[in-house]
């Protein structure tokens, strides 16, 4: 697996910070308050991104908030230009404001209810998983996509589209071109499945249960799982959800693998002999954070009537998260990536939607 990833990483010298570690603390000193400002008008630019970006998503549901998001955001910086005045509040908005809304995505986890899925379900969405990660690693190695475009479009693709890619971004470094390329790879699918799974399901005749197991597993964004799901029938729809977002679990291990195997390249290209690494230091802590929400929530600790409102808020703070990424995409960058990791995103959808289907068949779910 840690072939599949090929993640890039710079070799460290002696003045490379920490990923992980605090920054000093150095009290609210003039260079900080300079700091902060010098991020407010990027900061604002993303922000009235970001609202566009939802409202749209309201109007077309199915392209949802943080896509739009993401699209509105290269428009405006083609029509702006580079504008280096606004590049602090723009990397603010994609680095700090993403891992925050990671951790209050956890709100919508139960693992109680995650478990009440039953472990039949369990086999098809590790399987489908397991079958996206090494595609992801065998047709992109063969089609020439490598390094964190791969990376962001495997785990997109295998776990649960932007989300995913949002938790990931921050902890393999990823350029706002590749995150760019990759949300809107895993998007163009998201609205293939919504028009082609129920089709695909009356043509089979899955039942409700199944249907919402092949939309669960095979379909990444949310409203785009509800949109599929709910077509075919409410059990379908609410089973389809509890299926999603146990798969945004699958978050935590593969943010773990993959700051690992970060930390390996890094110490490889530091050419240290013995190198000592505490293991805490190879887990994010926005993703410890995400973990202890999903487990405050399970426990009965956030409100019921607040569970909803937390949902809205991570997803608009992914969608200023995404806006900025696209202020700061380089179009070149995607001009020069090509057809190819569009047609290894197809290829990977393919994967995931066939392997659902004979999984549930293999384990008797269909």
């Amino acid at each position: 697996m840690s072939d599949a990833l090929d993640i890039e990483i710079p070799a460290p010298t002696a003045a490379a910070p920490d990923r992980h570690a605090p920054e000093p603390a150095d009290g609210p000193g003039p260079s900080r308050r300079s700091d902060r400002a010098a991020r407010v008008p990027g900061l604002a630019v993303a922000l009235a991104v970001a609202v566009a970006g939802t409202a749209a998503g309201r109007l077309v549901p199915v392209v949802g908030g943080p896509v739009s998001g993401i699209l509105l955001g290269v428009l405006v910086a083609v029509l702006l230009g580079p504008r280096p005045r606004l590049r602090p509040g723009i990397e603010f908005a994609g680095k700090p404001v993403l891992k925050s809304a990671v951790v209050i995505l956890g709100s919508q986890l139960s693992l109680v209810r995650i478990v009440g899925v039953g472990v039949g379900s369990l086999p098809v969405m590790l399987g489908t998983l397991g079958l996206c990660l090494a595609a992801a690693y065998g047709l992109g190695r063969w089609l020439g996509v490598v390094g964190d475009l791969r990376t962001l479009i495997g785990v997109g693709t295998g776990v649960c589209g932007a989300s995913a890619i949002a938790a990931v971004t921050p902890v393999i470094g990823a350029a706002g071109a590749e995150v760019a390329y990759a949300v809107s790879t895993v998007f163009l699918f998201n609205i293939a499945a919504v028009l082609a799974f129920p089709v695909i399901g009356h043509l089979l005749g899955l039942s409700q249960h199944a249907f919402g197991l092949f939309a669960g597993t095979a379909v990444n964004d949310m409203s785009s799982v509800v949109a599929a799901a709910a077509t075919y029938g409410p059990d379908a729809a609410d089973y389809g959800v509890v299926v999603k977002l146990t798969r945004t679990l699958m978050i935590i291990p593969i943010c773990l693998v993959l700051s690992a195997l970060a930390s390996r390249r890094a110490r490889r290209g530091a050419g240290a002999a013995a190198v000592r690494v505490r293991v805490t230091a190879l887990v994010p802590g926005f993703l410890l954070a995400f973990l202890a929400v999903a487990a405050a929530n399970t426990a009965g600790l956030v409100p019921a009537g607040a569970r909803h409102g937390l949902g809205e808020l991570s997803v608009f703070l992914i969608t200023v998260a995404l806006s900025a990424i696209g202020l700061s995409t380089d179009l070149g960058g995607l001009r020069r990536a090509g057809p190819r990791p569009l047609i290894l995103g197809g290829c990977l959808w393919v994967v995931v939607s066939a392997g659902s289907l004979g999984l549930q068949w293999l384990t008797g779910t269909l």
